[in-house]
């Protein structure tokens, strides 16, 4: 008894020994975490067309409006032309919004805009088509000359360039007043010969139309009686149709055997041999076969 205790102690030991040698060597596997390779996608751009007559109106809107001044006050004024097209709430295209009522400078579409400033008005005019903007204007569509003061609480001043002050109209929540314009990024200008042509940079090549060749056409004239006339064809009809003549059943057959396969004469051209009133037919018997061999040359019937 005493040795059954002892050996109930050391085994014990063992496995609690195995138990913990066990814990130690294991490692535990830790699941990797999982990456996210999900690219975020970038919608398609609004496009906006826009004519050589657009440039111009644009160039005239930087060219009265910031007094002349230079390429920043240039950029400014552009980008409130812009960012009011891209808004919505003004008209489709950049020479509705320069030529709008009481919106920008007067005469701004007749005055005559001196030779010295046009290069630098190309350049900023280009460089605004292609998604440029004043880095400080950010979403103001109004400005007025740097100085003046308004007793309004809505008027958020962003940036001064060019004798003006530009500034957004926001609540007293912060939040804008107007429709908000499209960032430069999600805009893309497409140029075009007339205004109101396809949005697409591809221009499609001029088809020709294919000349038809005259055709002749046969008039048509409609029958007052639609009554259908069947003229009587002749149809030669023989005189004798030939019936064939049923093979006998007998094995008594009068006058010479013919082949099966040979031509028969139709019956009123042969003449069959008189039979006499007294001959009586006695069947006789099927014959063995006596060879039950076939021939390999023999035809093969196919049920």
């Amino acid at each position: 008894m005493r040795a059954q205790r002892k050996f109930g102690a050391c085994l014990s030991g063992l496995l609690v020994v195995g138990l913990a040698a066990t814990s130690c060597t294991t490692t535990q596997k830790t699941t990797p975490t999982p990456r996210n390779t999900t690219k975020a996608i970038r919608g398609a751009k609004v496009t906006y067309n826009y004519t050589a007559k657009d440039k111009d109106c644009l160039e005239r809107a930087m060219y009265f409006e910031s007094q002349r001044s230079d390429p920043g006050g240039y950029m400014a004024v552009g980008t409130v032309v812009m960012n009011r097209l891209t808004s919505g709430a003004y008209p489709p295209t950049i020479c509705g919004v320069v030529s709008q009522e009481k919106q920008f400078a007067p005469g701004v579409m007749t005055r005559e805009v001196k030779d010295q400033a046009k290069q630098d008005l190309d350049v900023a005019a280009s460089a605004l088509l292609r998604g440029a903007r004043h880095p400080q204007v950010k979403e103001a569509m109004f400005f007025h000359t740097q100085g003046l003061r308004f007793p309004y609480d809505n008027m958020h001043y962003v940036a001064i360039a060019g004798g003006n002050a530009f500034y957004e109209k926001r609540g007293r929540d912060g939040e804008l007043q107007t429709p908000a314009p499209l960032p430069s990024y999600e805009v893309a200008m497409n140029y075009v010969s007339n205004q109101g042509g396809s949005q697409s940079p591809f221009v499609l090549p001029d088809t020709q139309p294919v000349q038809q060749q005259a055709q002749t056409v046969a008039a048509f004239t409609p029958v007052s009686d639609p009554t259908v006339s069947i003229s009587a064809v002749p149809v030669a009809i023989p005189s004798a149709v030939p019936i064939p003549t049923p093979a006998p059943n007998s094995m008594s057959i009068s006058g010479p055997i013919m082949d099966a396969n040979a031509f028969v004469a139709p019956a009123a051209a042969v003449t069959p041999a008189p039979v006499p009133a007294s001959t009586v037919v006695v069947p006789q018997p099927r014959p063995e076969l006596q060879d039950t061999n076939f021939s390999t040359t023999s035809p093969r019937i196919r049920g």
